[in-house]
């Protein structure tokens, strides 16, 4: 706990002040955090870092982190996504140039981490360019409804979720789904953040804060399926970084697909 709790200190000091600065510092920290975030499939997949199909796919992703505005220059048939498609593509040709060693499953593997964590992060990085407010309100409801669902389920649960993450409780989860929203939606009304309407406000951050907890199953699936207990080593006591951003890699699209950035 000790050690965690050092952990949690230590990036929150160095996490923090990036987030405020914003800008191309928060691309460049999401880039990489991204491309940790992908060299942790490939560790899971079994795959060497330094691998083309690796080199490829952490390329792949951080372009598809990367702003738009990036690629501004590139002609109309070169956007980003059509560069991120290429690479796509290379991976594929892999598969047959490879010898069997790289297999159409390790290509589909890869395939979806790039559109999974480019994905939550590029729309990590977009809703800073909102405000920090909306960043941190956001936040606040998967690490609020993280917390929470912890100290209710240890205080409270009984009935188990699913097997796949045998500590989760249904009391925690909804016991962290009330924290989480009412905390978080307080932050938002009196930061004015995303609906004018306080109902519409309340009831976003209800289903942002149920998305962030089906985020934190799919990798608890993830980690199953490969026989890992953590994602990675990076952070000492709390793991890799798709254990500290599975929930906001669908939280992220999911409030972008309301509109609130």
């Amino acid at each position: 706990m000790k050690q965690r709790v050092i952990t949690a200190v230590v990036a929150l000091i160095l996490f923090i002040p990036v987030i405020f600065v914003g800008g191309i510092t928060l691309d460049i920290v999401a880039m990489l955090l991204g491309a940790i975030a992908m060299s942790e499939l490939l560790v899971m997949r079994k795959k060497l870092l330094i691998s083309f199909e690796a080199i490829v796919s952490m390329l792949a992703v951080m372009i598809q982190i990367a702003p738009n505005k990036w690629f501004n220059g590139l002609p109309d048939q070169l956007n980003k996504e059509y560069v991120v498609y290429f690479l796509v593509i290379l991976l594929l040709l892999h598969t047959v140039w490879s010898r069997n060693r790289f297999s159409f499953d390790d290509a589909g593997m890869l395939t979806l981490g790039v559109l999974y964590i480019g994905m939550g992060f590029n729309y990590f990085t977009a809703a800073r360019g909102v405000s920090v407010y909306m960043l941190l309100f956001l936040m606040f409801i998967v690490w609020l409804t993280d917390s929470g669902a912890y100290m209710v389920g240890r205080k409270l649960g009984r009935h188990k979720v699913t097997p796949i993450s045998p500590n989760k409780t249904w009391e925690g989860c909804i016991g962290g789904s009330v924290i989480g929203v009412i905390v978080a939606s307080a932050f938002a009304i009196g930061f004015h953040v995303g609906y004018a309407s306080v109902v519409s406000m309340v009831l976003i951050t209800l289903v942002l804060s149920v998305v962030g907890q089906f985020g934190d199953l799919v990798e608890s699936a993830l980690k199953r399926y490969y026989g890992v207990k953590d994602s990675g080593k990076i952070l000492p006591g709390h793991g890799g970084i798709l254990d500290r951003f599975d929930s906001m890699l669908l939280v992220f699209p999911i409030a972008h697909l309301f509109g609130l950035f």
